[in-house]
């Protein structure tokens, strides 16, 4: 075997033991190394040379990537997740026929999409969506992602948090518990602004808690503002927080006004 492949294939064996023990503190730091070892294949992208070991070498480094990106879930790091991915993602697309398909393609390509739905970056999820072949599209991974997108448009946010019981796979998890959240802070921003108070019962059935405890963990984490007293949460002191702009309408109607005359005067 080639030298060069030997010596990234011990590596990543201890970056795979590492992670095996949830040791990701030396999973990084083995990744960096695996990554300067990877630049010394020419069979790589951007260059893909017709080399003797290509396919064993684009695999392998398929695989690296694969691993790096799960490895930027375990550690929560969301920037990492975005450069991985975009390494990893030509052994997809410009490899597609060198390489047999990988079973974690489709898996990945759905993280990504949910990442880019966790992120607000609707159009790129549309445009990754674009890019996907109808056949990838009926994947349970990658309809999942649709669907939850589907649901947070329209507003059923009772559907987007019960998605997290039936994840299709257990990365899923990390970025299903950040769309929570952003659920629960869009609708305690609504009903802030809609009602002066409601009961716990009330307010732990509209933020989706299971429970008073979650609903007060969540209050005294996220809104201080909000006060709790005789059962109920009362919003009015986030209201008076917040100070109301005056519209200055006697000078709207004044340049109204101004703009009728000289359009007459125009015509």
């Amino acid at each position: 075997m080639d030298p060069k492949i030997t010596e990234v294939s011990q590596v990543f064996e201890r970056f795979k033991a590492a992670f095996v023990r949830k040791d990701f503190d030396t999973c990084t730091s083995l990744l960096s190394q695996l990554k300067v070892l990877l630049t010394g294949f020419k069979s790589l992208p951007p260059l893909f040379e017709e080399t003797p070991n290509a396919v064993h070498e684009l695999t392998l480094a398929r695989d690296i990537y694969e691993h790096a990106v799960v490895l930027s879930v375990k550690t929560e790091d969301q920037d990492a997740f975005e450069r991985d991915f975009f390494q990893l993602k030509p052994y997809y697309t410009d490899a597609r026929g060198r390489l047999p398909q990988s079973p974690q393609e489709y898996p990945i390509l759905g993280l990504n999409l949910l990442r880019l739905l966790v992120q607000n970056r609707i159009a790129e999820f549309h445009t990754e969506l674009e890019l996907l072949s109808p056949s990838a599209l009926e994947n349970p991974c990658i309809k999942h992602a649709v669907e939850l997108e589907q649901s947070f448009m329209e507003g059923a946010y009772n559907r987007v948090l019960s998605a997290r019981q039936t994840v299709p796979h257990e990365t899923y998890v990390y970025f299903m518990d950040l769309l929570a959240k952003t659920v629960r802070d869009e609708i305690a921003g609504c009903s802030e602004k809609a009602y002066d108070s409601l009961s716990l019962s009330d307010a732990r059935q509209m933020l989706l808690f299971s429970s008073d405890k979650e609903l007060l963990e969540y209050i005294n984490e996220e809104h201080p503002e909000w006060e709790i007293k005789n059962g109920s949460v009362f919003f009015q002191r986030a209201k008076e927080s917040v100070p109301c702009k005056e519209i200055p309408s006697l000078q709207l109607i004044n340049q109204t006004l101004s703009y009728a005359r000289e359009l007459e005067r125009i015509v």
